[in-house]
Parts: structure tokens; C-alpha cells; sequence
């Protein structure tokens, strides 16, 4: 029998305990893994260091389901730093990705499934609506994803977050990343493999209170900017070309200037700025290359320090 395993990361979510029994998070995926007829399964759930009673609530949960595992960090370190840990206990077969306040329908998996049995290895969330969700909030989305595309190497689908289904081979491969700060929507799509877009209505979160502030969201666009575009460096470099052709052309005029028996001293000193500027501009070009290569090989840093692990045990694979 196949195993499904499903990664949940929980940040301060003990008002999503206080809603009605079958509509915690728990029992909702609960319900729509045991409807599986082919799966056995594992729930991951990780704690980011909340500071209420999440991880209290999440080892009582643990202490009555075996196949319940607890992940809980040292302190916050963040949505995708609780993602990545999930990820490197999964030992299932096939492994979905969904937040704890249930804004992404669990019950959705089975139609997921489907999709990865006709042979997609990966099968991501695309929104075709966001309820009680602000404008401001859509709109800075809806930029970001602009401005990521055009900068980033990679195609980032619009209206997507971490909601999606992935295969045990695409989960091997994300495990055997070692960068860094990892930008997954941004990763999910650099891996590659066979994708495809399943459509749903985002509903409004039960309880509590989103946990992905400005602060974080502008940190979470850098990540991806930087971690996927050379672009601001390489714009750095046609800068300093840009301006060097200037500086021909300016003393292009001050020739044409010192033979027409012209003033020449305006078109010496654009020369000269121009000049100058692109000269600096190609060495920060230069420098700016070197330090992101040297940056990219050796940052060894891991996400997350986890201080408490429940019922978890290390993936085999199986020759």
C-alpha cells in the first residue's frame, strides 16, 4: 500500500483548536486521509516556535495517533524553513503541502491524487479566487509575482503558494538541496518535472490571524529575487557599458568641438563623468558576480534548529 504524508506548519494556530471538533485542522485531514482507500498515511506537523499552546495541542494530538509526527523548532525561524523540515521527515510515497489555517481545502487531496496518478510528479495550487483577503494584500501579491517573473530566471506560476502535491522523487530532490534561505515557489518550479496547475477557490481562514505580515512577505520577495535573478547584477554591468558608449560618443563631440573651434570644456567633463562612472559601474559588475558565485558555494548554513521531534523515523529508499 502507498503512503501519503501531508507537512503542516503551525505558527501560534491554537484559536484553529477552538473551532468546532470536526473542523480543526487535525480532524479534517484526519477525515479525508482515512477516506483514502489505497494510502496509508502520516501527518508531519511542524512547530515554528509558537508561543501559545500549539505545541502543547499538537503532542496531545501525537500521544493518541501514531501517525502523527511533531516537529517542534527552538524558536521561529519561519513558513519556509517549517516547510523544508517537514520535508526531510516524509517517508511517504507521495507528500502534500498545506498551511494550517485550512484556507487551502484538505479535501482537495483525492482530486490531487488523481492528477499525480495519471503521471504528474508535481500538483500545484493555482487560485482562482482569495476570499477575506484585503486588496492591499492582493495587489502586493499580485506585484510581486509581476516583478518576480520578469527578474527571475525561472517561471514562477501567478496565484500560487505552497498548497501542491508532490512525488517521493521530487521530495528527494528538494532534500538534496543545500542552499539556504530556499525560496520553494521558486524551487518547486527550477526543479522541473511534470506540473500541473489545479485550480480551486481559496476560502477565508477559520480562526486566528494570518502569520505573514508585510515584514515577512518583503523578506520572503527578497529571498526570491535574489535567490533566483542574476538580473540586478547583470542590470549593474549594461549600467557601466551604457555609459562607457556614452563617453565615446561625448568625446566624439569634443572632437567635433576642438575642430569647429567650439567650446570643449563641457564635453571633456561629460566625457570624463561618463567615463568614470562606467569603469566603477563594470567593477561593481564584476565584483558583484564574484561575490554571488562565492556566496551561492558556500553558504552551509542549515534553515532551522529543531529541539523536539515525536514519532518520526528516517526515510529508506528501497532498491
Amino acid at each position: 500500500m502507498k503512503t501519503l504524508s501531508i507537512v503542516v506548519p503551525f505558527y501560534n494556530e491554537e484559536p484553529l483548536f477552538n473551532c468546532a471538533e470536526n473542523e480543526t485542522p487535525y480532524a479534517r485531514l484526519k477525515a479525508v486521509c482515512e477516506g483514502l482507500k489505497d494510502f496509508d498515511h502520516e501527518l508531519i506537523f511542524v512547530n515554528d516556535g509558537s508561543r501559545d499552546n500549539t505545541l502543547e495541542i499538537l503532542e496531545g494530538i501525537a500521544a493518541k495517533d501514531q501517525k502523527v509526527k511533531v516537529i517542534s523548532f527552538s524558536r521561529n525561524f519561519g513558513h519556509q524553513a517549517a516547510v523544508e523540515a517537514g520535508l526531510k521527515e516524509v517517508t511517504g510515497n507521495v507528500c502534500v503541502i498545506i498551511d494550517a489555517d485550512m484556507q487551502d481545502p484538505p479535501e482537495l487531496i483525492p482530486a490531487m491524487l488523481e492528477k499525480w496518478a495519471e503521471g504528474f510528479d508535481v500538483v500545484y495550487g493555482k487560485r482562482k479566487s482569495r476570499e477575506g483577503e484585503s486588496k492591499f494584500k492582493l495587489l502586493t501579491a499580485k506585484g510581486f509575482y509581476t516583478i518576480l517573473n520578469k527578474l527571475s530566471d525561472v517561471d514562477i506560476p501567478k496565484d500560487t503558494g505552497d498548497f501542491r502535491l508532490v512525488d517521493r522523487k521530487v521530495v528527494d530532490v528538494m532534500n538534496s538541496l543545500p542552499e539556504n534561505n530556499k525560496f520553494l515557489r521558486g524551487l518547486w518550479s527550477w526543479i522541473g518535472f511534470k506540473q500541473f496547475a489545479f485550480e480551486y477557490e481559496r476560502a477565508e481562514r477559520q480562526a486566528g490571524v494570518t502569520h505573514y505580515p508585510l515584514k515577512k512577505m518583503l523578506k520572503l520577495a527578497s529571498n526570491g529575487i535574489f535567490g533566483f535573478s542574476h538580473k540586478p547584477v547583470t542590470f549593474i554591468g549594461i549600467s557601466g557599458v551604457a555609459l562607457m558608449l556614452l563617453a565615446v560618443l561625448f568625446f566624439l563631440g569634443f572632437v567635433i568641438s576642438l575642430i569647429a573651434g567650439g567650446s570643449t570644456l563641457v564635453w571633456v567633463i561629460l566625457t570624463a563623468l561618463n567615463f568614470v562612472g562606467g569603469i566603477m559601474l563594470i567593477a561593481l559588475f564584476f565584483l558583484g558576480k564574484t561575490l554571488m558565485m562565492v556566496f551561492d558555494n558556500t553558504n552551509g548554513r542549515g534553515m532551522s534548529v529543531i529541539g523536539k521531534k515525536i514519532n518520526c523515523w528516517q526515510w529508506q529508499s528501497k532498491q
